[in-house]
């Protein structure tokens, strides 16, 4: 490369930015802007100076018209200012800076584990809703905003349905849609064989997916509806082998009435009598929390607290890359410098 060109290009620097200006500009030196004042009244003086020695020859014409070039005899100085002021410039070594973020921080793999055994069809959570259509609404918000948080850290999420046999309808996924999707197929058993509540069996399976996870933080969200009636695996002991794997349980139970079937009145709806002292254990013996939700809004307001628990802090890596841009201004003031002494040497020659 050219002396010329290696000037005009930009250099990578290993000075740091103390001055900001705009943009991406900023300037390493800044005190040396104070020769700008000081260069301003040299020049002030030096003009008086000029002035009045020129006011003391009196055989000099006056009232006469000036010719062009007389006109354009202030372009040396105003070249020299400006050289200076490029110099100066330069002396306080301009900067032009690029600025990379990158976010870092661990996600949390999450499973959702959803109920949907035959008693999810009752609609007292909300009217006119299943239990578990308004189940996969919140659970499918909840999972949407954590894949997609960017601020945070994006989640990769898994569903699995249970009834009497757990399935595990979506792996972990950062796919909002694709998620939603396999969300949308869950249904209520169709099949009386396959009805049931197999907790302990589900917890099992969501611990065994997890299991496969790379996550420093890995936790199940286990919602249900009625209390453990499949005894494969027992709720306890698939709690105890999270535990040992460092998987947290959040339990949710989400109903507001037990239906009861009775003599001469069929189907009852009776208030209290839950017993949701397994999901209570599980949630405690791994680190966990135990919650009830009597409706939509306890249910959404539940996820909402999971979600703000399970959080993992947030770095941020910076990288700085800082250019010189003082050879620009120094090759400038060289130009005009010598263009000056150029117009001084030759139409620009003054007697005084």
């Amino acid at each position: 490369m050219s002396p010329f060109l290696a000037l005009a290009s930009q250099v990578q620097s290993a000075a740091r930015a103390t001055l900001p200006l705009f943009g991406d500009y900023s300037l390493a030196d800044p005190w040396f802007l104070v020769l700008l004042p000081v260069g301003a009244l040299l020049f002030l003086f030096s003009s008086s100076r000029r002035a009045r020695v020129a006011g003391r020859v009196s055989v000099l014409p006056t009232g006469l018209a000036r010719s062009t070039r007389q006109r354009f005899l202030f372009l040396p100085t105003a070249l020299q200012v400006f050289a200076f002021l490029c110099i100066v410039i330069g002396l306080a070594r301009p900067l032009r800076s690029n600025v990379e973020s990158q976010d870092v921080s661990e996600g949390v793999d999450i499973v959702l584990c959803i109920d949907r055994s035959s008693s999810m069809q009752f609609d007292d959570l909300e009217k006119g809703k299943s239990r578990l259509d308004v189940v996969k609404e919140v659970v499918g918000d909840f999972a949407r905003r954590r894949m997609s948080d960017r601020e945070g850290a994006a989640d990769a999420c898994a569903l699995l349905a249970f009834a009497r046999y757990p399935q595990l309808m979506c792996p972990f996924t950062l796919d909002v849609d694709a998620f939603e999707g396999f969300l949308d197929r869950v249904e209520m058993v169709r099949v009386r064989e396959e009805d049931g509540t197999a907790i302990g069996v589900a917890l099992a399976k969501a611990v065994a997916v997890l299991d496969e996870s790379p996550a420093k933080s890995r936790i199940v969200v286990l919602l249900t509806d009625g209390e453990n009636n499949q005894n494969e695996i027992a709720p306890l002991d698939a709690a105890e082998l999270a535990a040992e794997k460092g998987i947290r349980v959040y339990t949710v139970y989400s109903a507001r009435y037990r239906y009861e079937q009775r003599p001469f009145q069929g189907l009852v709806a009776v208030e209290g009598g839950f017993d949701t002292s397994e999901l209570e254990a599980i949630a405690k013996k791994t680190d966990g929390r135990f919650y009830h939700a009597r409706d939509r809004e306890e249910l959404e307001g539940i996820y909402a607290e999971i979600e703000r628990l399970e959080r993992t802090p947030r770095s941020e890596k910076r990288f700085e890359e800082n250019f010189d841009l003082y050879p620009r201004w120094i090759l400038a003031a060289a130009t005009l410098e010598a263009l000056a002494w150029i117009f001084r040497a030759t139409w620009a020659r003054r007697v005084l």
